[in-house]
């Protein structure tokens, strides 16, 4: 791939790609439609009214939840992120204004759809830089700990969707049955990868350089997100693919994919009948901009 970016002259643009600055303007991105992805889920408003601290802290772990859970996986301190003074402050600047802005001018600027889709493709910008540090942190702390530095950027680039639970409660829900793990989202499975390549990367298994493996994985990235946010899909790219490994390898069957528990889910939630249809609507709503994240 090397070789192929330097017929094309792009190896240096590769280099420079990956030694940009993230804050603040891709960092505020990032920010922006976390919190976003935050405001769609059952409840989060009512919340935000009754209780601005605990919805503060949602977001925060929204923002900042992969960190948290990679420092503790490391052995450091879970708030010491929470040192870099303004980062909180523009995250919790954007919450205000996602969450109090007077007639919601801002939410409703940042969730126009052309504005929408570029804050979606430099979302990922940062999600593929998360993933590669993760990697980089492990291997610096666990030279030769292949599974953990998978794991650590896994958890880098899969941010608050591995916290979900822990998030819900801070709100006062209680939803074991929307665990990541057992139903994988794109961004998940995409960061799980990411992870993988890296490490191969990192431990000189895979023949190419880091800045030509960051931009290749976040071109990739910023495609799928932007053209799925902009279709309202559920789909994934790796679905034909996992559907033929997990028949041949696990025995399931063909076609079984994140639609199906996207369906199921779906049903699950119609036939409760502890939620109004309020909530129905916001946990549709939800599900599908989280699909697409």
């Amino acid at each position: 791939m090397d070789n192929v970016l330097a017929v094309l002259n792009l190896g240096e643009f590769a280099q420079i790609f990956s030694k940009m600055g993230m804050f603040p303007v891709f960092d505020l991105a990032y920010y922006i439609v976390s919190i976003v992805y935050l405001k769609y889920e059952p409840g989060s408003v009512e919340v935000s009214r009754r209780s601005p601290v605990a919805s503060w802290l949602c977001a925060m772990l929204y923002c900042f939840g992969s960190y948290i859970l990679a420092d503790i996986m490391l052995g450091s301190s879970p708030i010491d992120y929470f040192q870099y003074n303004s980062h909180i402050l523009l995250a919790s600047a954007v919450w205000y204004l996602i969450f109090y802005c007077p007639l919601n001018l801002f939410y409703k600027c940042v969730t126009f759809v052309p504005i929408k889709l570029v804050l979606v493709a430099l979302k990922e910008v940062v999600r593929t830089r998360k993933i590669a540090a993760g990697v980089h942190h492990a291997h610096h702390a666990y030279h030769h700990g292949f599974f953990i530095m998978v794991i650590v950027g896994y958890v880098k680039g899969s941010g608050v969707a591995l916290m979900s639970n822990f998030e819900q409660l801070l709100r006062g829900v209680w939803r074991p049955e929307s665990n990541e793990i057992l139903n994988m989202s794109f961004p998940t499975k995409a960061s799980l990868y990411g992870a993988i390549l890296f490490t191969l990367q990192e431990s000189h298994w895979l023949p190419v350089s880091k800045s030509t493996l960051i931009l290749a994985f976040t071109l990739f990235m910023a495609t799928s997100k932007v053209v799925m946010t902009a279709r309202h899909s559920h789909g994934s790219p790796f679905t034909l693919i996992e559907s033929w490994i997990c028949h041949l390898l696990f025995g399931s069957p063909l076609g079984s994919s994140e639609e199906d528990h996207h369906h199921a889910a779906a049903s699950a939630a119609s036939a409760s009948p502890l939620k109004t249809k309020e909530e129905l609507s916001e946990g549709i709503r939800k599900r599908k901009a989280k699909k697409a994240e």
